[in-house]
């Protein structure tokens, strides 16, 4: 299950039912779970712990030192579920001491080619990062969040749940979740009511939440007046008070 080519630290912890490809590279404290598939020319180093039932196809990058001028050799760390595909060339870095000290990754997840995770990042499950998706240090991604290709977000974003992003878009400041953005600048463009369809959420709450999206982007509203009103409508709603909680914390404010 192991290539004879492969260069593996005697320290590393790999399942018996893992395989690991051609001249792949795994370090001294990579932990490697079941039922995974490391391909060629893979490397994965540092303090490394990689779930159950991953592919990683070939010439990934995972666990090396953050591009952060900061880093000093800490044992910082990276985090990998359960059941993601994370595609050619992909890298994803360890964490910094500086924050959470690890970057995290978690289940069902699916990693284009080229995509970049960014030190410290905390990126939840079921998400798609298409091809060239990139996100800077400290950045979280919610679940079911979809990155279109090219994408890029600048350090300390926060992307919310059940969110979409078209082709090349940058992201300055938060995307609420629920919302549609595009464009360089970011702008928004309505609620992921396709999405949110797709997924099962009733009529009734797509309805609510294309009500509070109006409330927060089209009224002209102060920004007291808007929270008081989401605030009402969160009542009847879940998935609205969850949006309106984002909008209420967002550290760097939301994308206008």
């Amino acid at each position: 299950m192991i290539h004879r080519t492969a260069v593996i630290h005697p320290g590393a912890q790999i399942a018996p039912d893992a395989t690991v490809g051609a001249f792949a590279v795994i370090g001294e404290h990579v932990v490697i779970g079941e039922e995974c598939s490391i391909g060629p020319h893979v490397v994965i180093e540092g303090h490394t712990r990689i779930g159950r039932g991953n592919r990683v196809f070939p010439f990934c990058s995972i666990g090396a030192e953050p591009q952060d001028m900061k880093y000093r050799g800490e044992p910082t760390r990276v985090e990998i579920g359960d059941r993601n595909t994370i595609r050619e060339f992909a890298t994803i870095n360890c964490g910094t001491a500086g924050d959470a000290g690890v970057t995290r990754l978690g289940d069902d997840n699916l990693i284009m080619a080229y995509v970049h995770l960014a030190h410290d990042c905390q990126v939840g499950s079921h998400t798609v990062f298409a091809n060239l998706a990139q996100i800077a240090g400290h950045v979280t991604v919610g679940d079911w969040a979809i990155l279109g290709g090219g994408t890029s977000a600048h350090q300390f974003v926060h992307i919310g749940a059940h969110s979409y992003t078209g082709m090349y878009t940058y992201l300055d400041r938060d995307l609420p979740p629920y919302v549609k953005a595009a464009g360089h600048m970011a702008k928004p463009y309505g609620i992921n009511g396709t999405g949110l369809s797709r997924r099962g959420f009733a009529a009734e709450t797509v309805a609510a939440l294309k009500r509070a999206y109006r409330t927060v982007f089209r009224s002209g509203k102060p920004h007291e007046e808007i929270l008081r009103e989401l605030a009402e409508q969160a009542a009847a709603c879940a998935e609205v008070r969850a949006f309106a909680e984002f909008i209420e914390k967002s550290p760097r404010g939301i994308i206008r």
